[in-house]
């Protein structure tokens, strides 16, 4: 194959901080050589579908609508289990599969495909639902499209463990947080602007692209230079999920990494509940939901290069330091609840609180996914990549819902209070997680 543009390889060194981009591990020399092209393909689809993930958030924008549109407030409650879960219950039943496919790109690629479709439908029923029948259908196409994303998902991870060398990834993960971040930044700052004007049309206008963010996320991951695989590994669905729990069984260090990872998901269940404390200040205005995303956006940008370099030297401890960190932003948010006078009643405390746990909830995610890419081999990165989805799928439902009956009885500031104990489990269980990177 033809070697990349001089100035895109000295580019992608710049970025990576490689000062020899012909240098790669656990990649073969023909991929080695296509690395630096690929690294901006990647950077170009996970630019699509971080922007697009943020603009059709279940912890922010989806609430939105539902409160627009008129829907019942306990569906709110179902967004962030459904999203999360959706995405990930399948991923072990995808990867038998997907190792029986030599290019695994075109999964990716269908996933994307379908998401923008969802997202496309979203925006419909943003100018058209109405009621509990509007909220049920927006619940019914969050369902297409979170199994949509646990096609790419699977995928994603698989062709980037066979196009980008050990001890990149997490630059590159960093890297797309921090453009994502920025554009983000800019949908928030216009939503501003319509302060306390809701708007049903705004909000279609942001899931149209969203849309179009998974439209570019498909286009790159089809461009994406994937070397034909091994296909023995290839195995029907139950061979599969009894393959994997035997590798959770005899791999101690895999089942430590799901343990940690379980611990985890209270940064992402504490984010909605912020983002509740906030939106009693502001009501479904779309000016409360661009100050929350300005700073998310910010936060993104920020936090994410930082956290990406950290993951190449060390994603252990990655994440045990982003999960001390959710533990203090989870105590933060609950203690301005608590606080008295002007200081609970804004949006802005809670929304610097939200940045906050958005910076530590980036680690999380960085950590785990640079983690568990670089735990596996070849051979097995996708069932253990699938694995482990899967089974935090099943936690984010059982978890998700006991934790929306706590809040029914506790309140959000006193579930935070719970999220941050198991943040503070989480770091301390990632301590304990041998190191990968050198390996």
């Amino acid at each position: 194959m033809a070697e990349p543009p001089i100035s895109q390889t000295r580019l992608y060194e710049w970025l990576t901080g490689d000062e020899d981009s012909r240098m790669c591990k656990d990649i073969s020399d023909t991929a080695c050589r296509e690395q630096p092209g690929n690294f901006f393909r990647h950077l170009l689809a996970s630019l699509g579908n971080k922007l697009a993930d943020e603009l059709a958030s279940a912890r922010l924008v989806l609430p939105w609508l539902l409160g627009a549109i008129g829907a019942p407030v306990w569906m709110v409650g179902l967004l962030v289990p459904i999203r999360e879960a959706g995405a990930l219950l399948p991923q072990v039943l995808i990867a038998g599969v997907a190792r029986g496919l030599p290019q695994r790109k075109w999964i990716w690629v269908i996933g994307a495909l379908l998401q923008a479709f969802c997202a496309a439908l979203l925006a419909v029923l943003a100018l058209l639902g109405r009621g509990g029948l509007g909220g049920a259908l927006v619940l019914a196409v969050l369902v297409a499209l979170s199994l949509a994303r646990g096609l790419s998902s699977i995928a994603t991870k698989d062709v980037m463990g066979k196009t980008i060398a050990k001890q990149r990834r997490g630059n590159l993960m960093g890297w797309s947080g921090s453009v994502a971040g920025g554009v983000t930044l800019l949908a928030g700052a216009v939503l501003m602007l319509f302060d306390d004007r809701p708007s049903q049309t705004a909000l279609a206008v942001l899931l149209a692209v969203a849309a179009l963010g998974w439209l570019v996320n498909a286009g790159a991951a089809a461009m994406i230079r994937e070397e034909l695989g091994a296909t023995e590994g290839g195995k029907n669905a139950w061979k599969s999920l009894g393959e994997g729990i035997a590798r959770l069984r005899q791999d101690r260090a895999f089942l430590q990494f799901n343990l940690a990872r379980a611990l985890l998901l209270s940064s992402a269940l504490a984010l909605p509940y912020i983002a509740l404390l906030g939106q009693r200040q502001s009501g479904t205005d779309l000016g409360g939901l661009g100050v929350l995303i300005v700073v998310s956006g910010i936060a993104g940008m920020l936090a994410s290069p930082v956290w990406g370099k950290r993951a190449d030297a060390s994603s252990r401890q990655v994440m045990r330091d982003a999960g001390l960190g959710a533990a203090v932003c989870c105590l933060a948010a609950a203690a301005i609840a608590w606080a008295p006078g002007a200081w609970s009643e804004t949006v802005w405390p809670y929304a610097l609180a939200y940045g906050a746990l958005v910076i530590a909830h980036d680690g999380v995610r960085l950590g785990r996914k640079t983690y568990v890419v670089d735990l596996a081999g070849a051979e097995n990165r996708a069932l253990y990549v699938a694995l482990s989805n899967t089974l935090t799928g099943v936690l984010m439902l059982i978890v998700g819902g006991l934790f929306g009956v706590l809040a029914q009885w506790l309140g959000s500031d006193g579930l935070l209070t719970i999220l941050a104990l198991c943040a503070l489990a989480a770091g301390l269980c990632a301590h304990r997680l041998p190191e990968v990177e050198a390996a």
